[in-house]
């Protein structure tokens, strides 16, 4: 049986309800919230003025006028903090750190069947989403396949034990792997406020749209877009050996004073480790390494292609 599942600890949920829930949203973050509903959900990023962004998040209906941002934990107070100084304006309620909900990822070839067989019809679109009794449920990827569930434990209190019945339990990092392999960057407290959408590659994901019109930081990412070129990109290495590479530790090119990349999330698979890192070109033709023990890291194959 290949059908894992894990509770995702690490991650979390911000809450906003009211009618003016999604107006709110589309006038702050990098998606396009007229396209979210009962049955799509999608990624996305809030920024400060200048660009840089604050969070990651994959936003999904949950309720009639109640959406989740489920972003990294370690930022979700930063996130609640600033997002909640406007949102005042708006009849719309934002709440952080509910104990009533969690978060599950379940994932492999067999998934589909063992999730089906508890909840009933699944979606099968990357980003597609549906509302099942107290649980949304969002495919992460169609191929795998991956899903995301965000459960109301006030409403489904049992599903957490129903779980194993079907699946092995997993640890939360082979998950995150997944994300990594998917080439899916996250924003965590050692990047909030650091970076473009464009060095995490959020242009060539879905996260951006460039057609939705103002969002808070806007006009410096459209900047970039229509007339610059990101000095760096996202890239997916790997490390031979299993240790930690926190996020916003730098890599070095061999005859390069100065970084060429910082990592911005990684995580152990087996024997390995993998890493998504900011990366310029230059240190993609010189070659990375750690600064503290020289130890090589070789890029591997994105699902997308990169801009020349």
């Amino acid at each position: 049986m290949s059908a894992f599942y894990s509770e995702l600890e690490n991650e979390g949920l911000l809450h906003i309800e009211g009618p003016d829930t999604l107006q709110f949203l589309q006038g702050q973050t990098t998606c396009d919230t007229r396209k979210l509903s009962a049955t799509q959900a999608m990624p996305g990023a809030y920024c400060n003025p200048q660009g840089r962004m604050v969070c990651d998040f994959l936003l999904a209906q949950v309720g009639d006028e109640h959406v989740v941002l489920r972003m990294r934990k370690d930022i979700l107070d930063t996130a609640a903090g600033v997002l909640g100084k406007y949102i005042a304006f708006s009849k719309a309620e934002l709440e952080a750190g509910r104990e009533d909900w969690a978060v599950f990822a379940c994932w492999g070839e067999d998934s589909t069947m063992e999730l089906s067989s508890l909840l009933g019809l699944l979606p099968s679109e990357q980003y597609e989403a549906m509302i099942i009794d107290g649980c949304a449920v969002v495919c992460t990827d169609a191929e795998l396949p991956s899903y995301e569930l965000y459960v109301d434990l006030s409403r489904r209190p049992e599903l957490p034990d129903t779980l194993p019945m079907g699946m092995d339990e997993a640890e939360e990092s082979d998950f995150r792997a997944l994300q990594l392999r998917q080439g899916i960057a996250r924003v965590e407290s050692a990047t909030t406020g650091e970076f473009l959408p464009q060095l995490f590659n959020y242009d060539l994901t879905d996260h951006v749209s460039f057609t939705k019109g103002c969002y808070t930081g806007q006009e410096i990412v459209a900047r970039l877009h229509y007339r610059g070129k990101p000095k760096q990109r996202a890239y997916l290495l790997e490390l031979q050996g299993s240790q930690a590479l926190p996020a916003g530790s730098k890599l070095f090119t061999p005859g390069q004073e100065k970084s060429t990349g910082i990592v911005l999330n990684s995580a152990v698979e087996g024997d390995i480790t993998l890493c998504l890192a900011a990366v310029s070109a230059n240190g993609i033709a010189g070659g990375l390494r750690l600064e503290d023990d020289g130890a090589e890291l070789t890029p591997l194959e994105l699902p997308y292609s990169l801009p020349a």
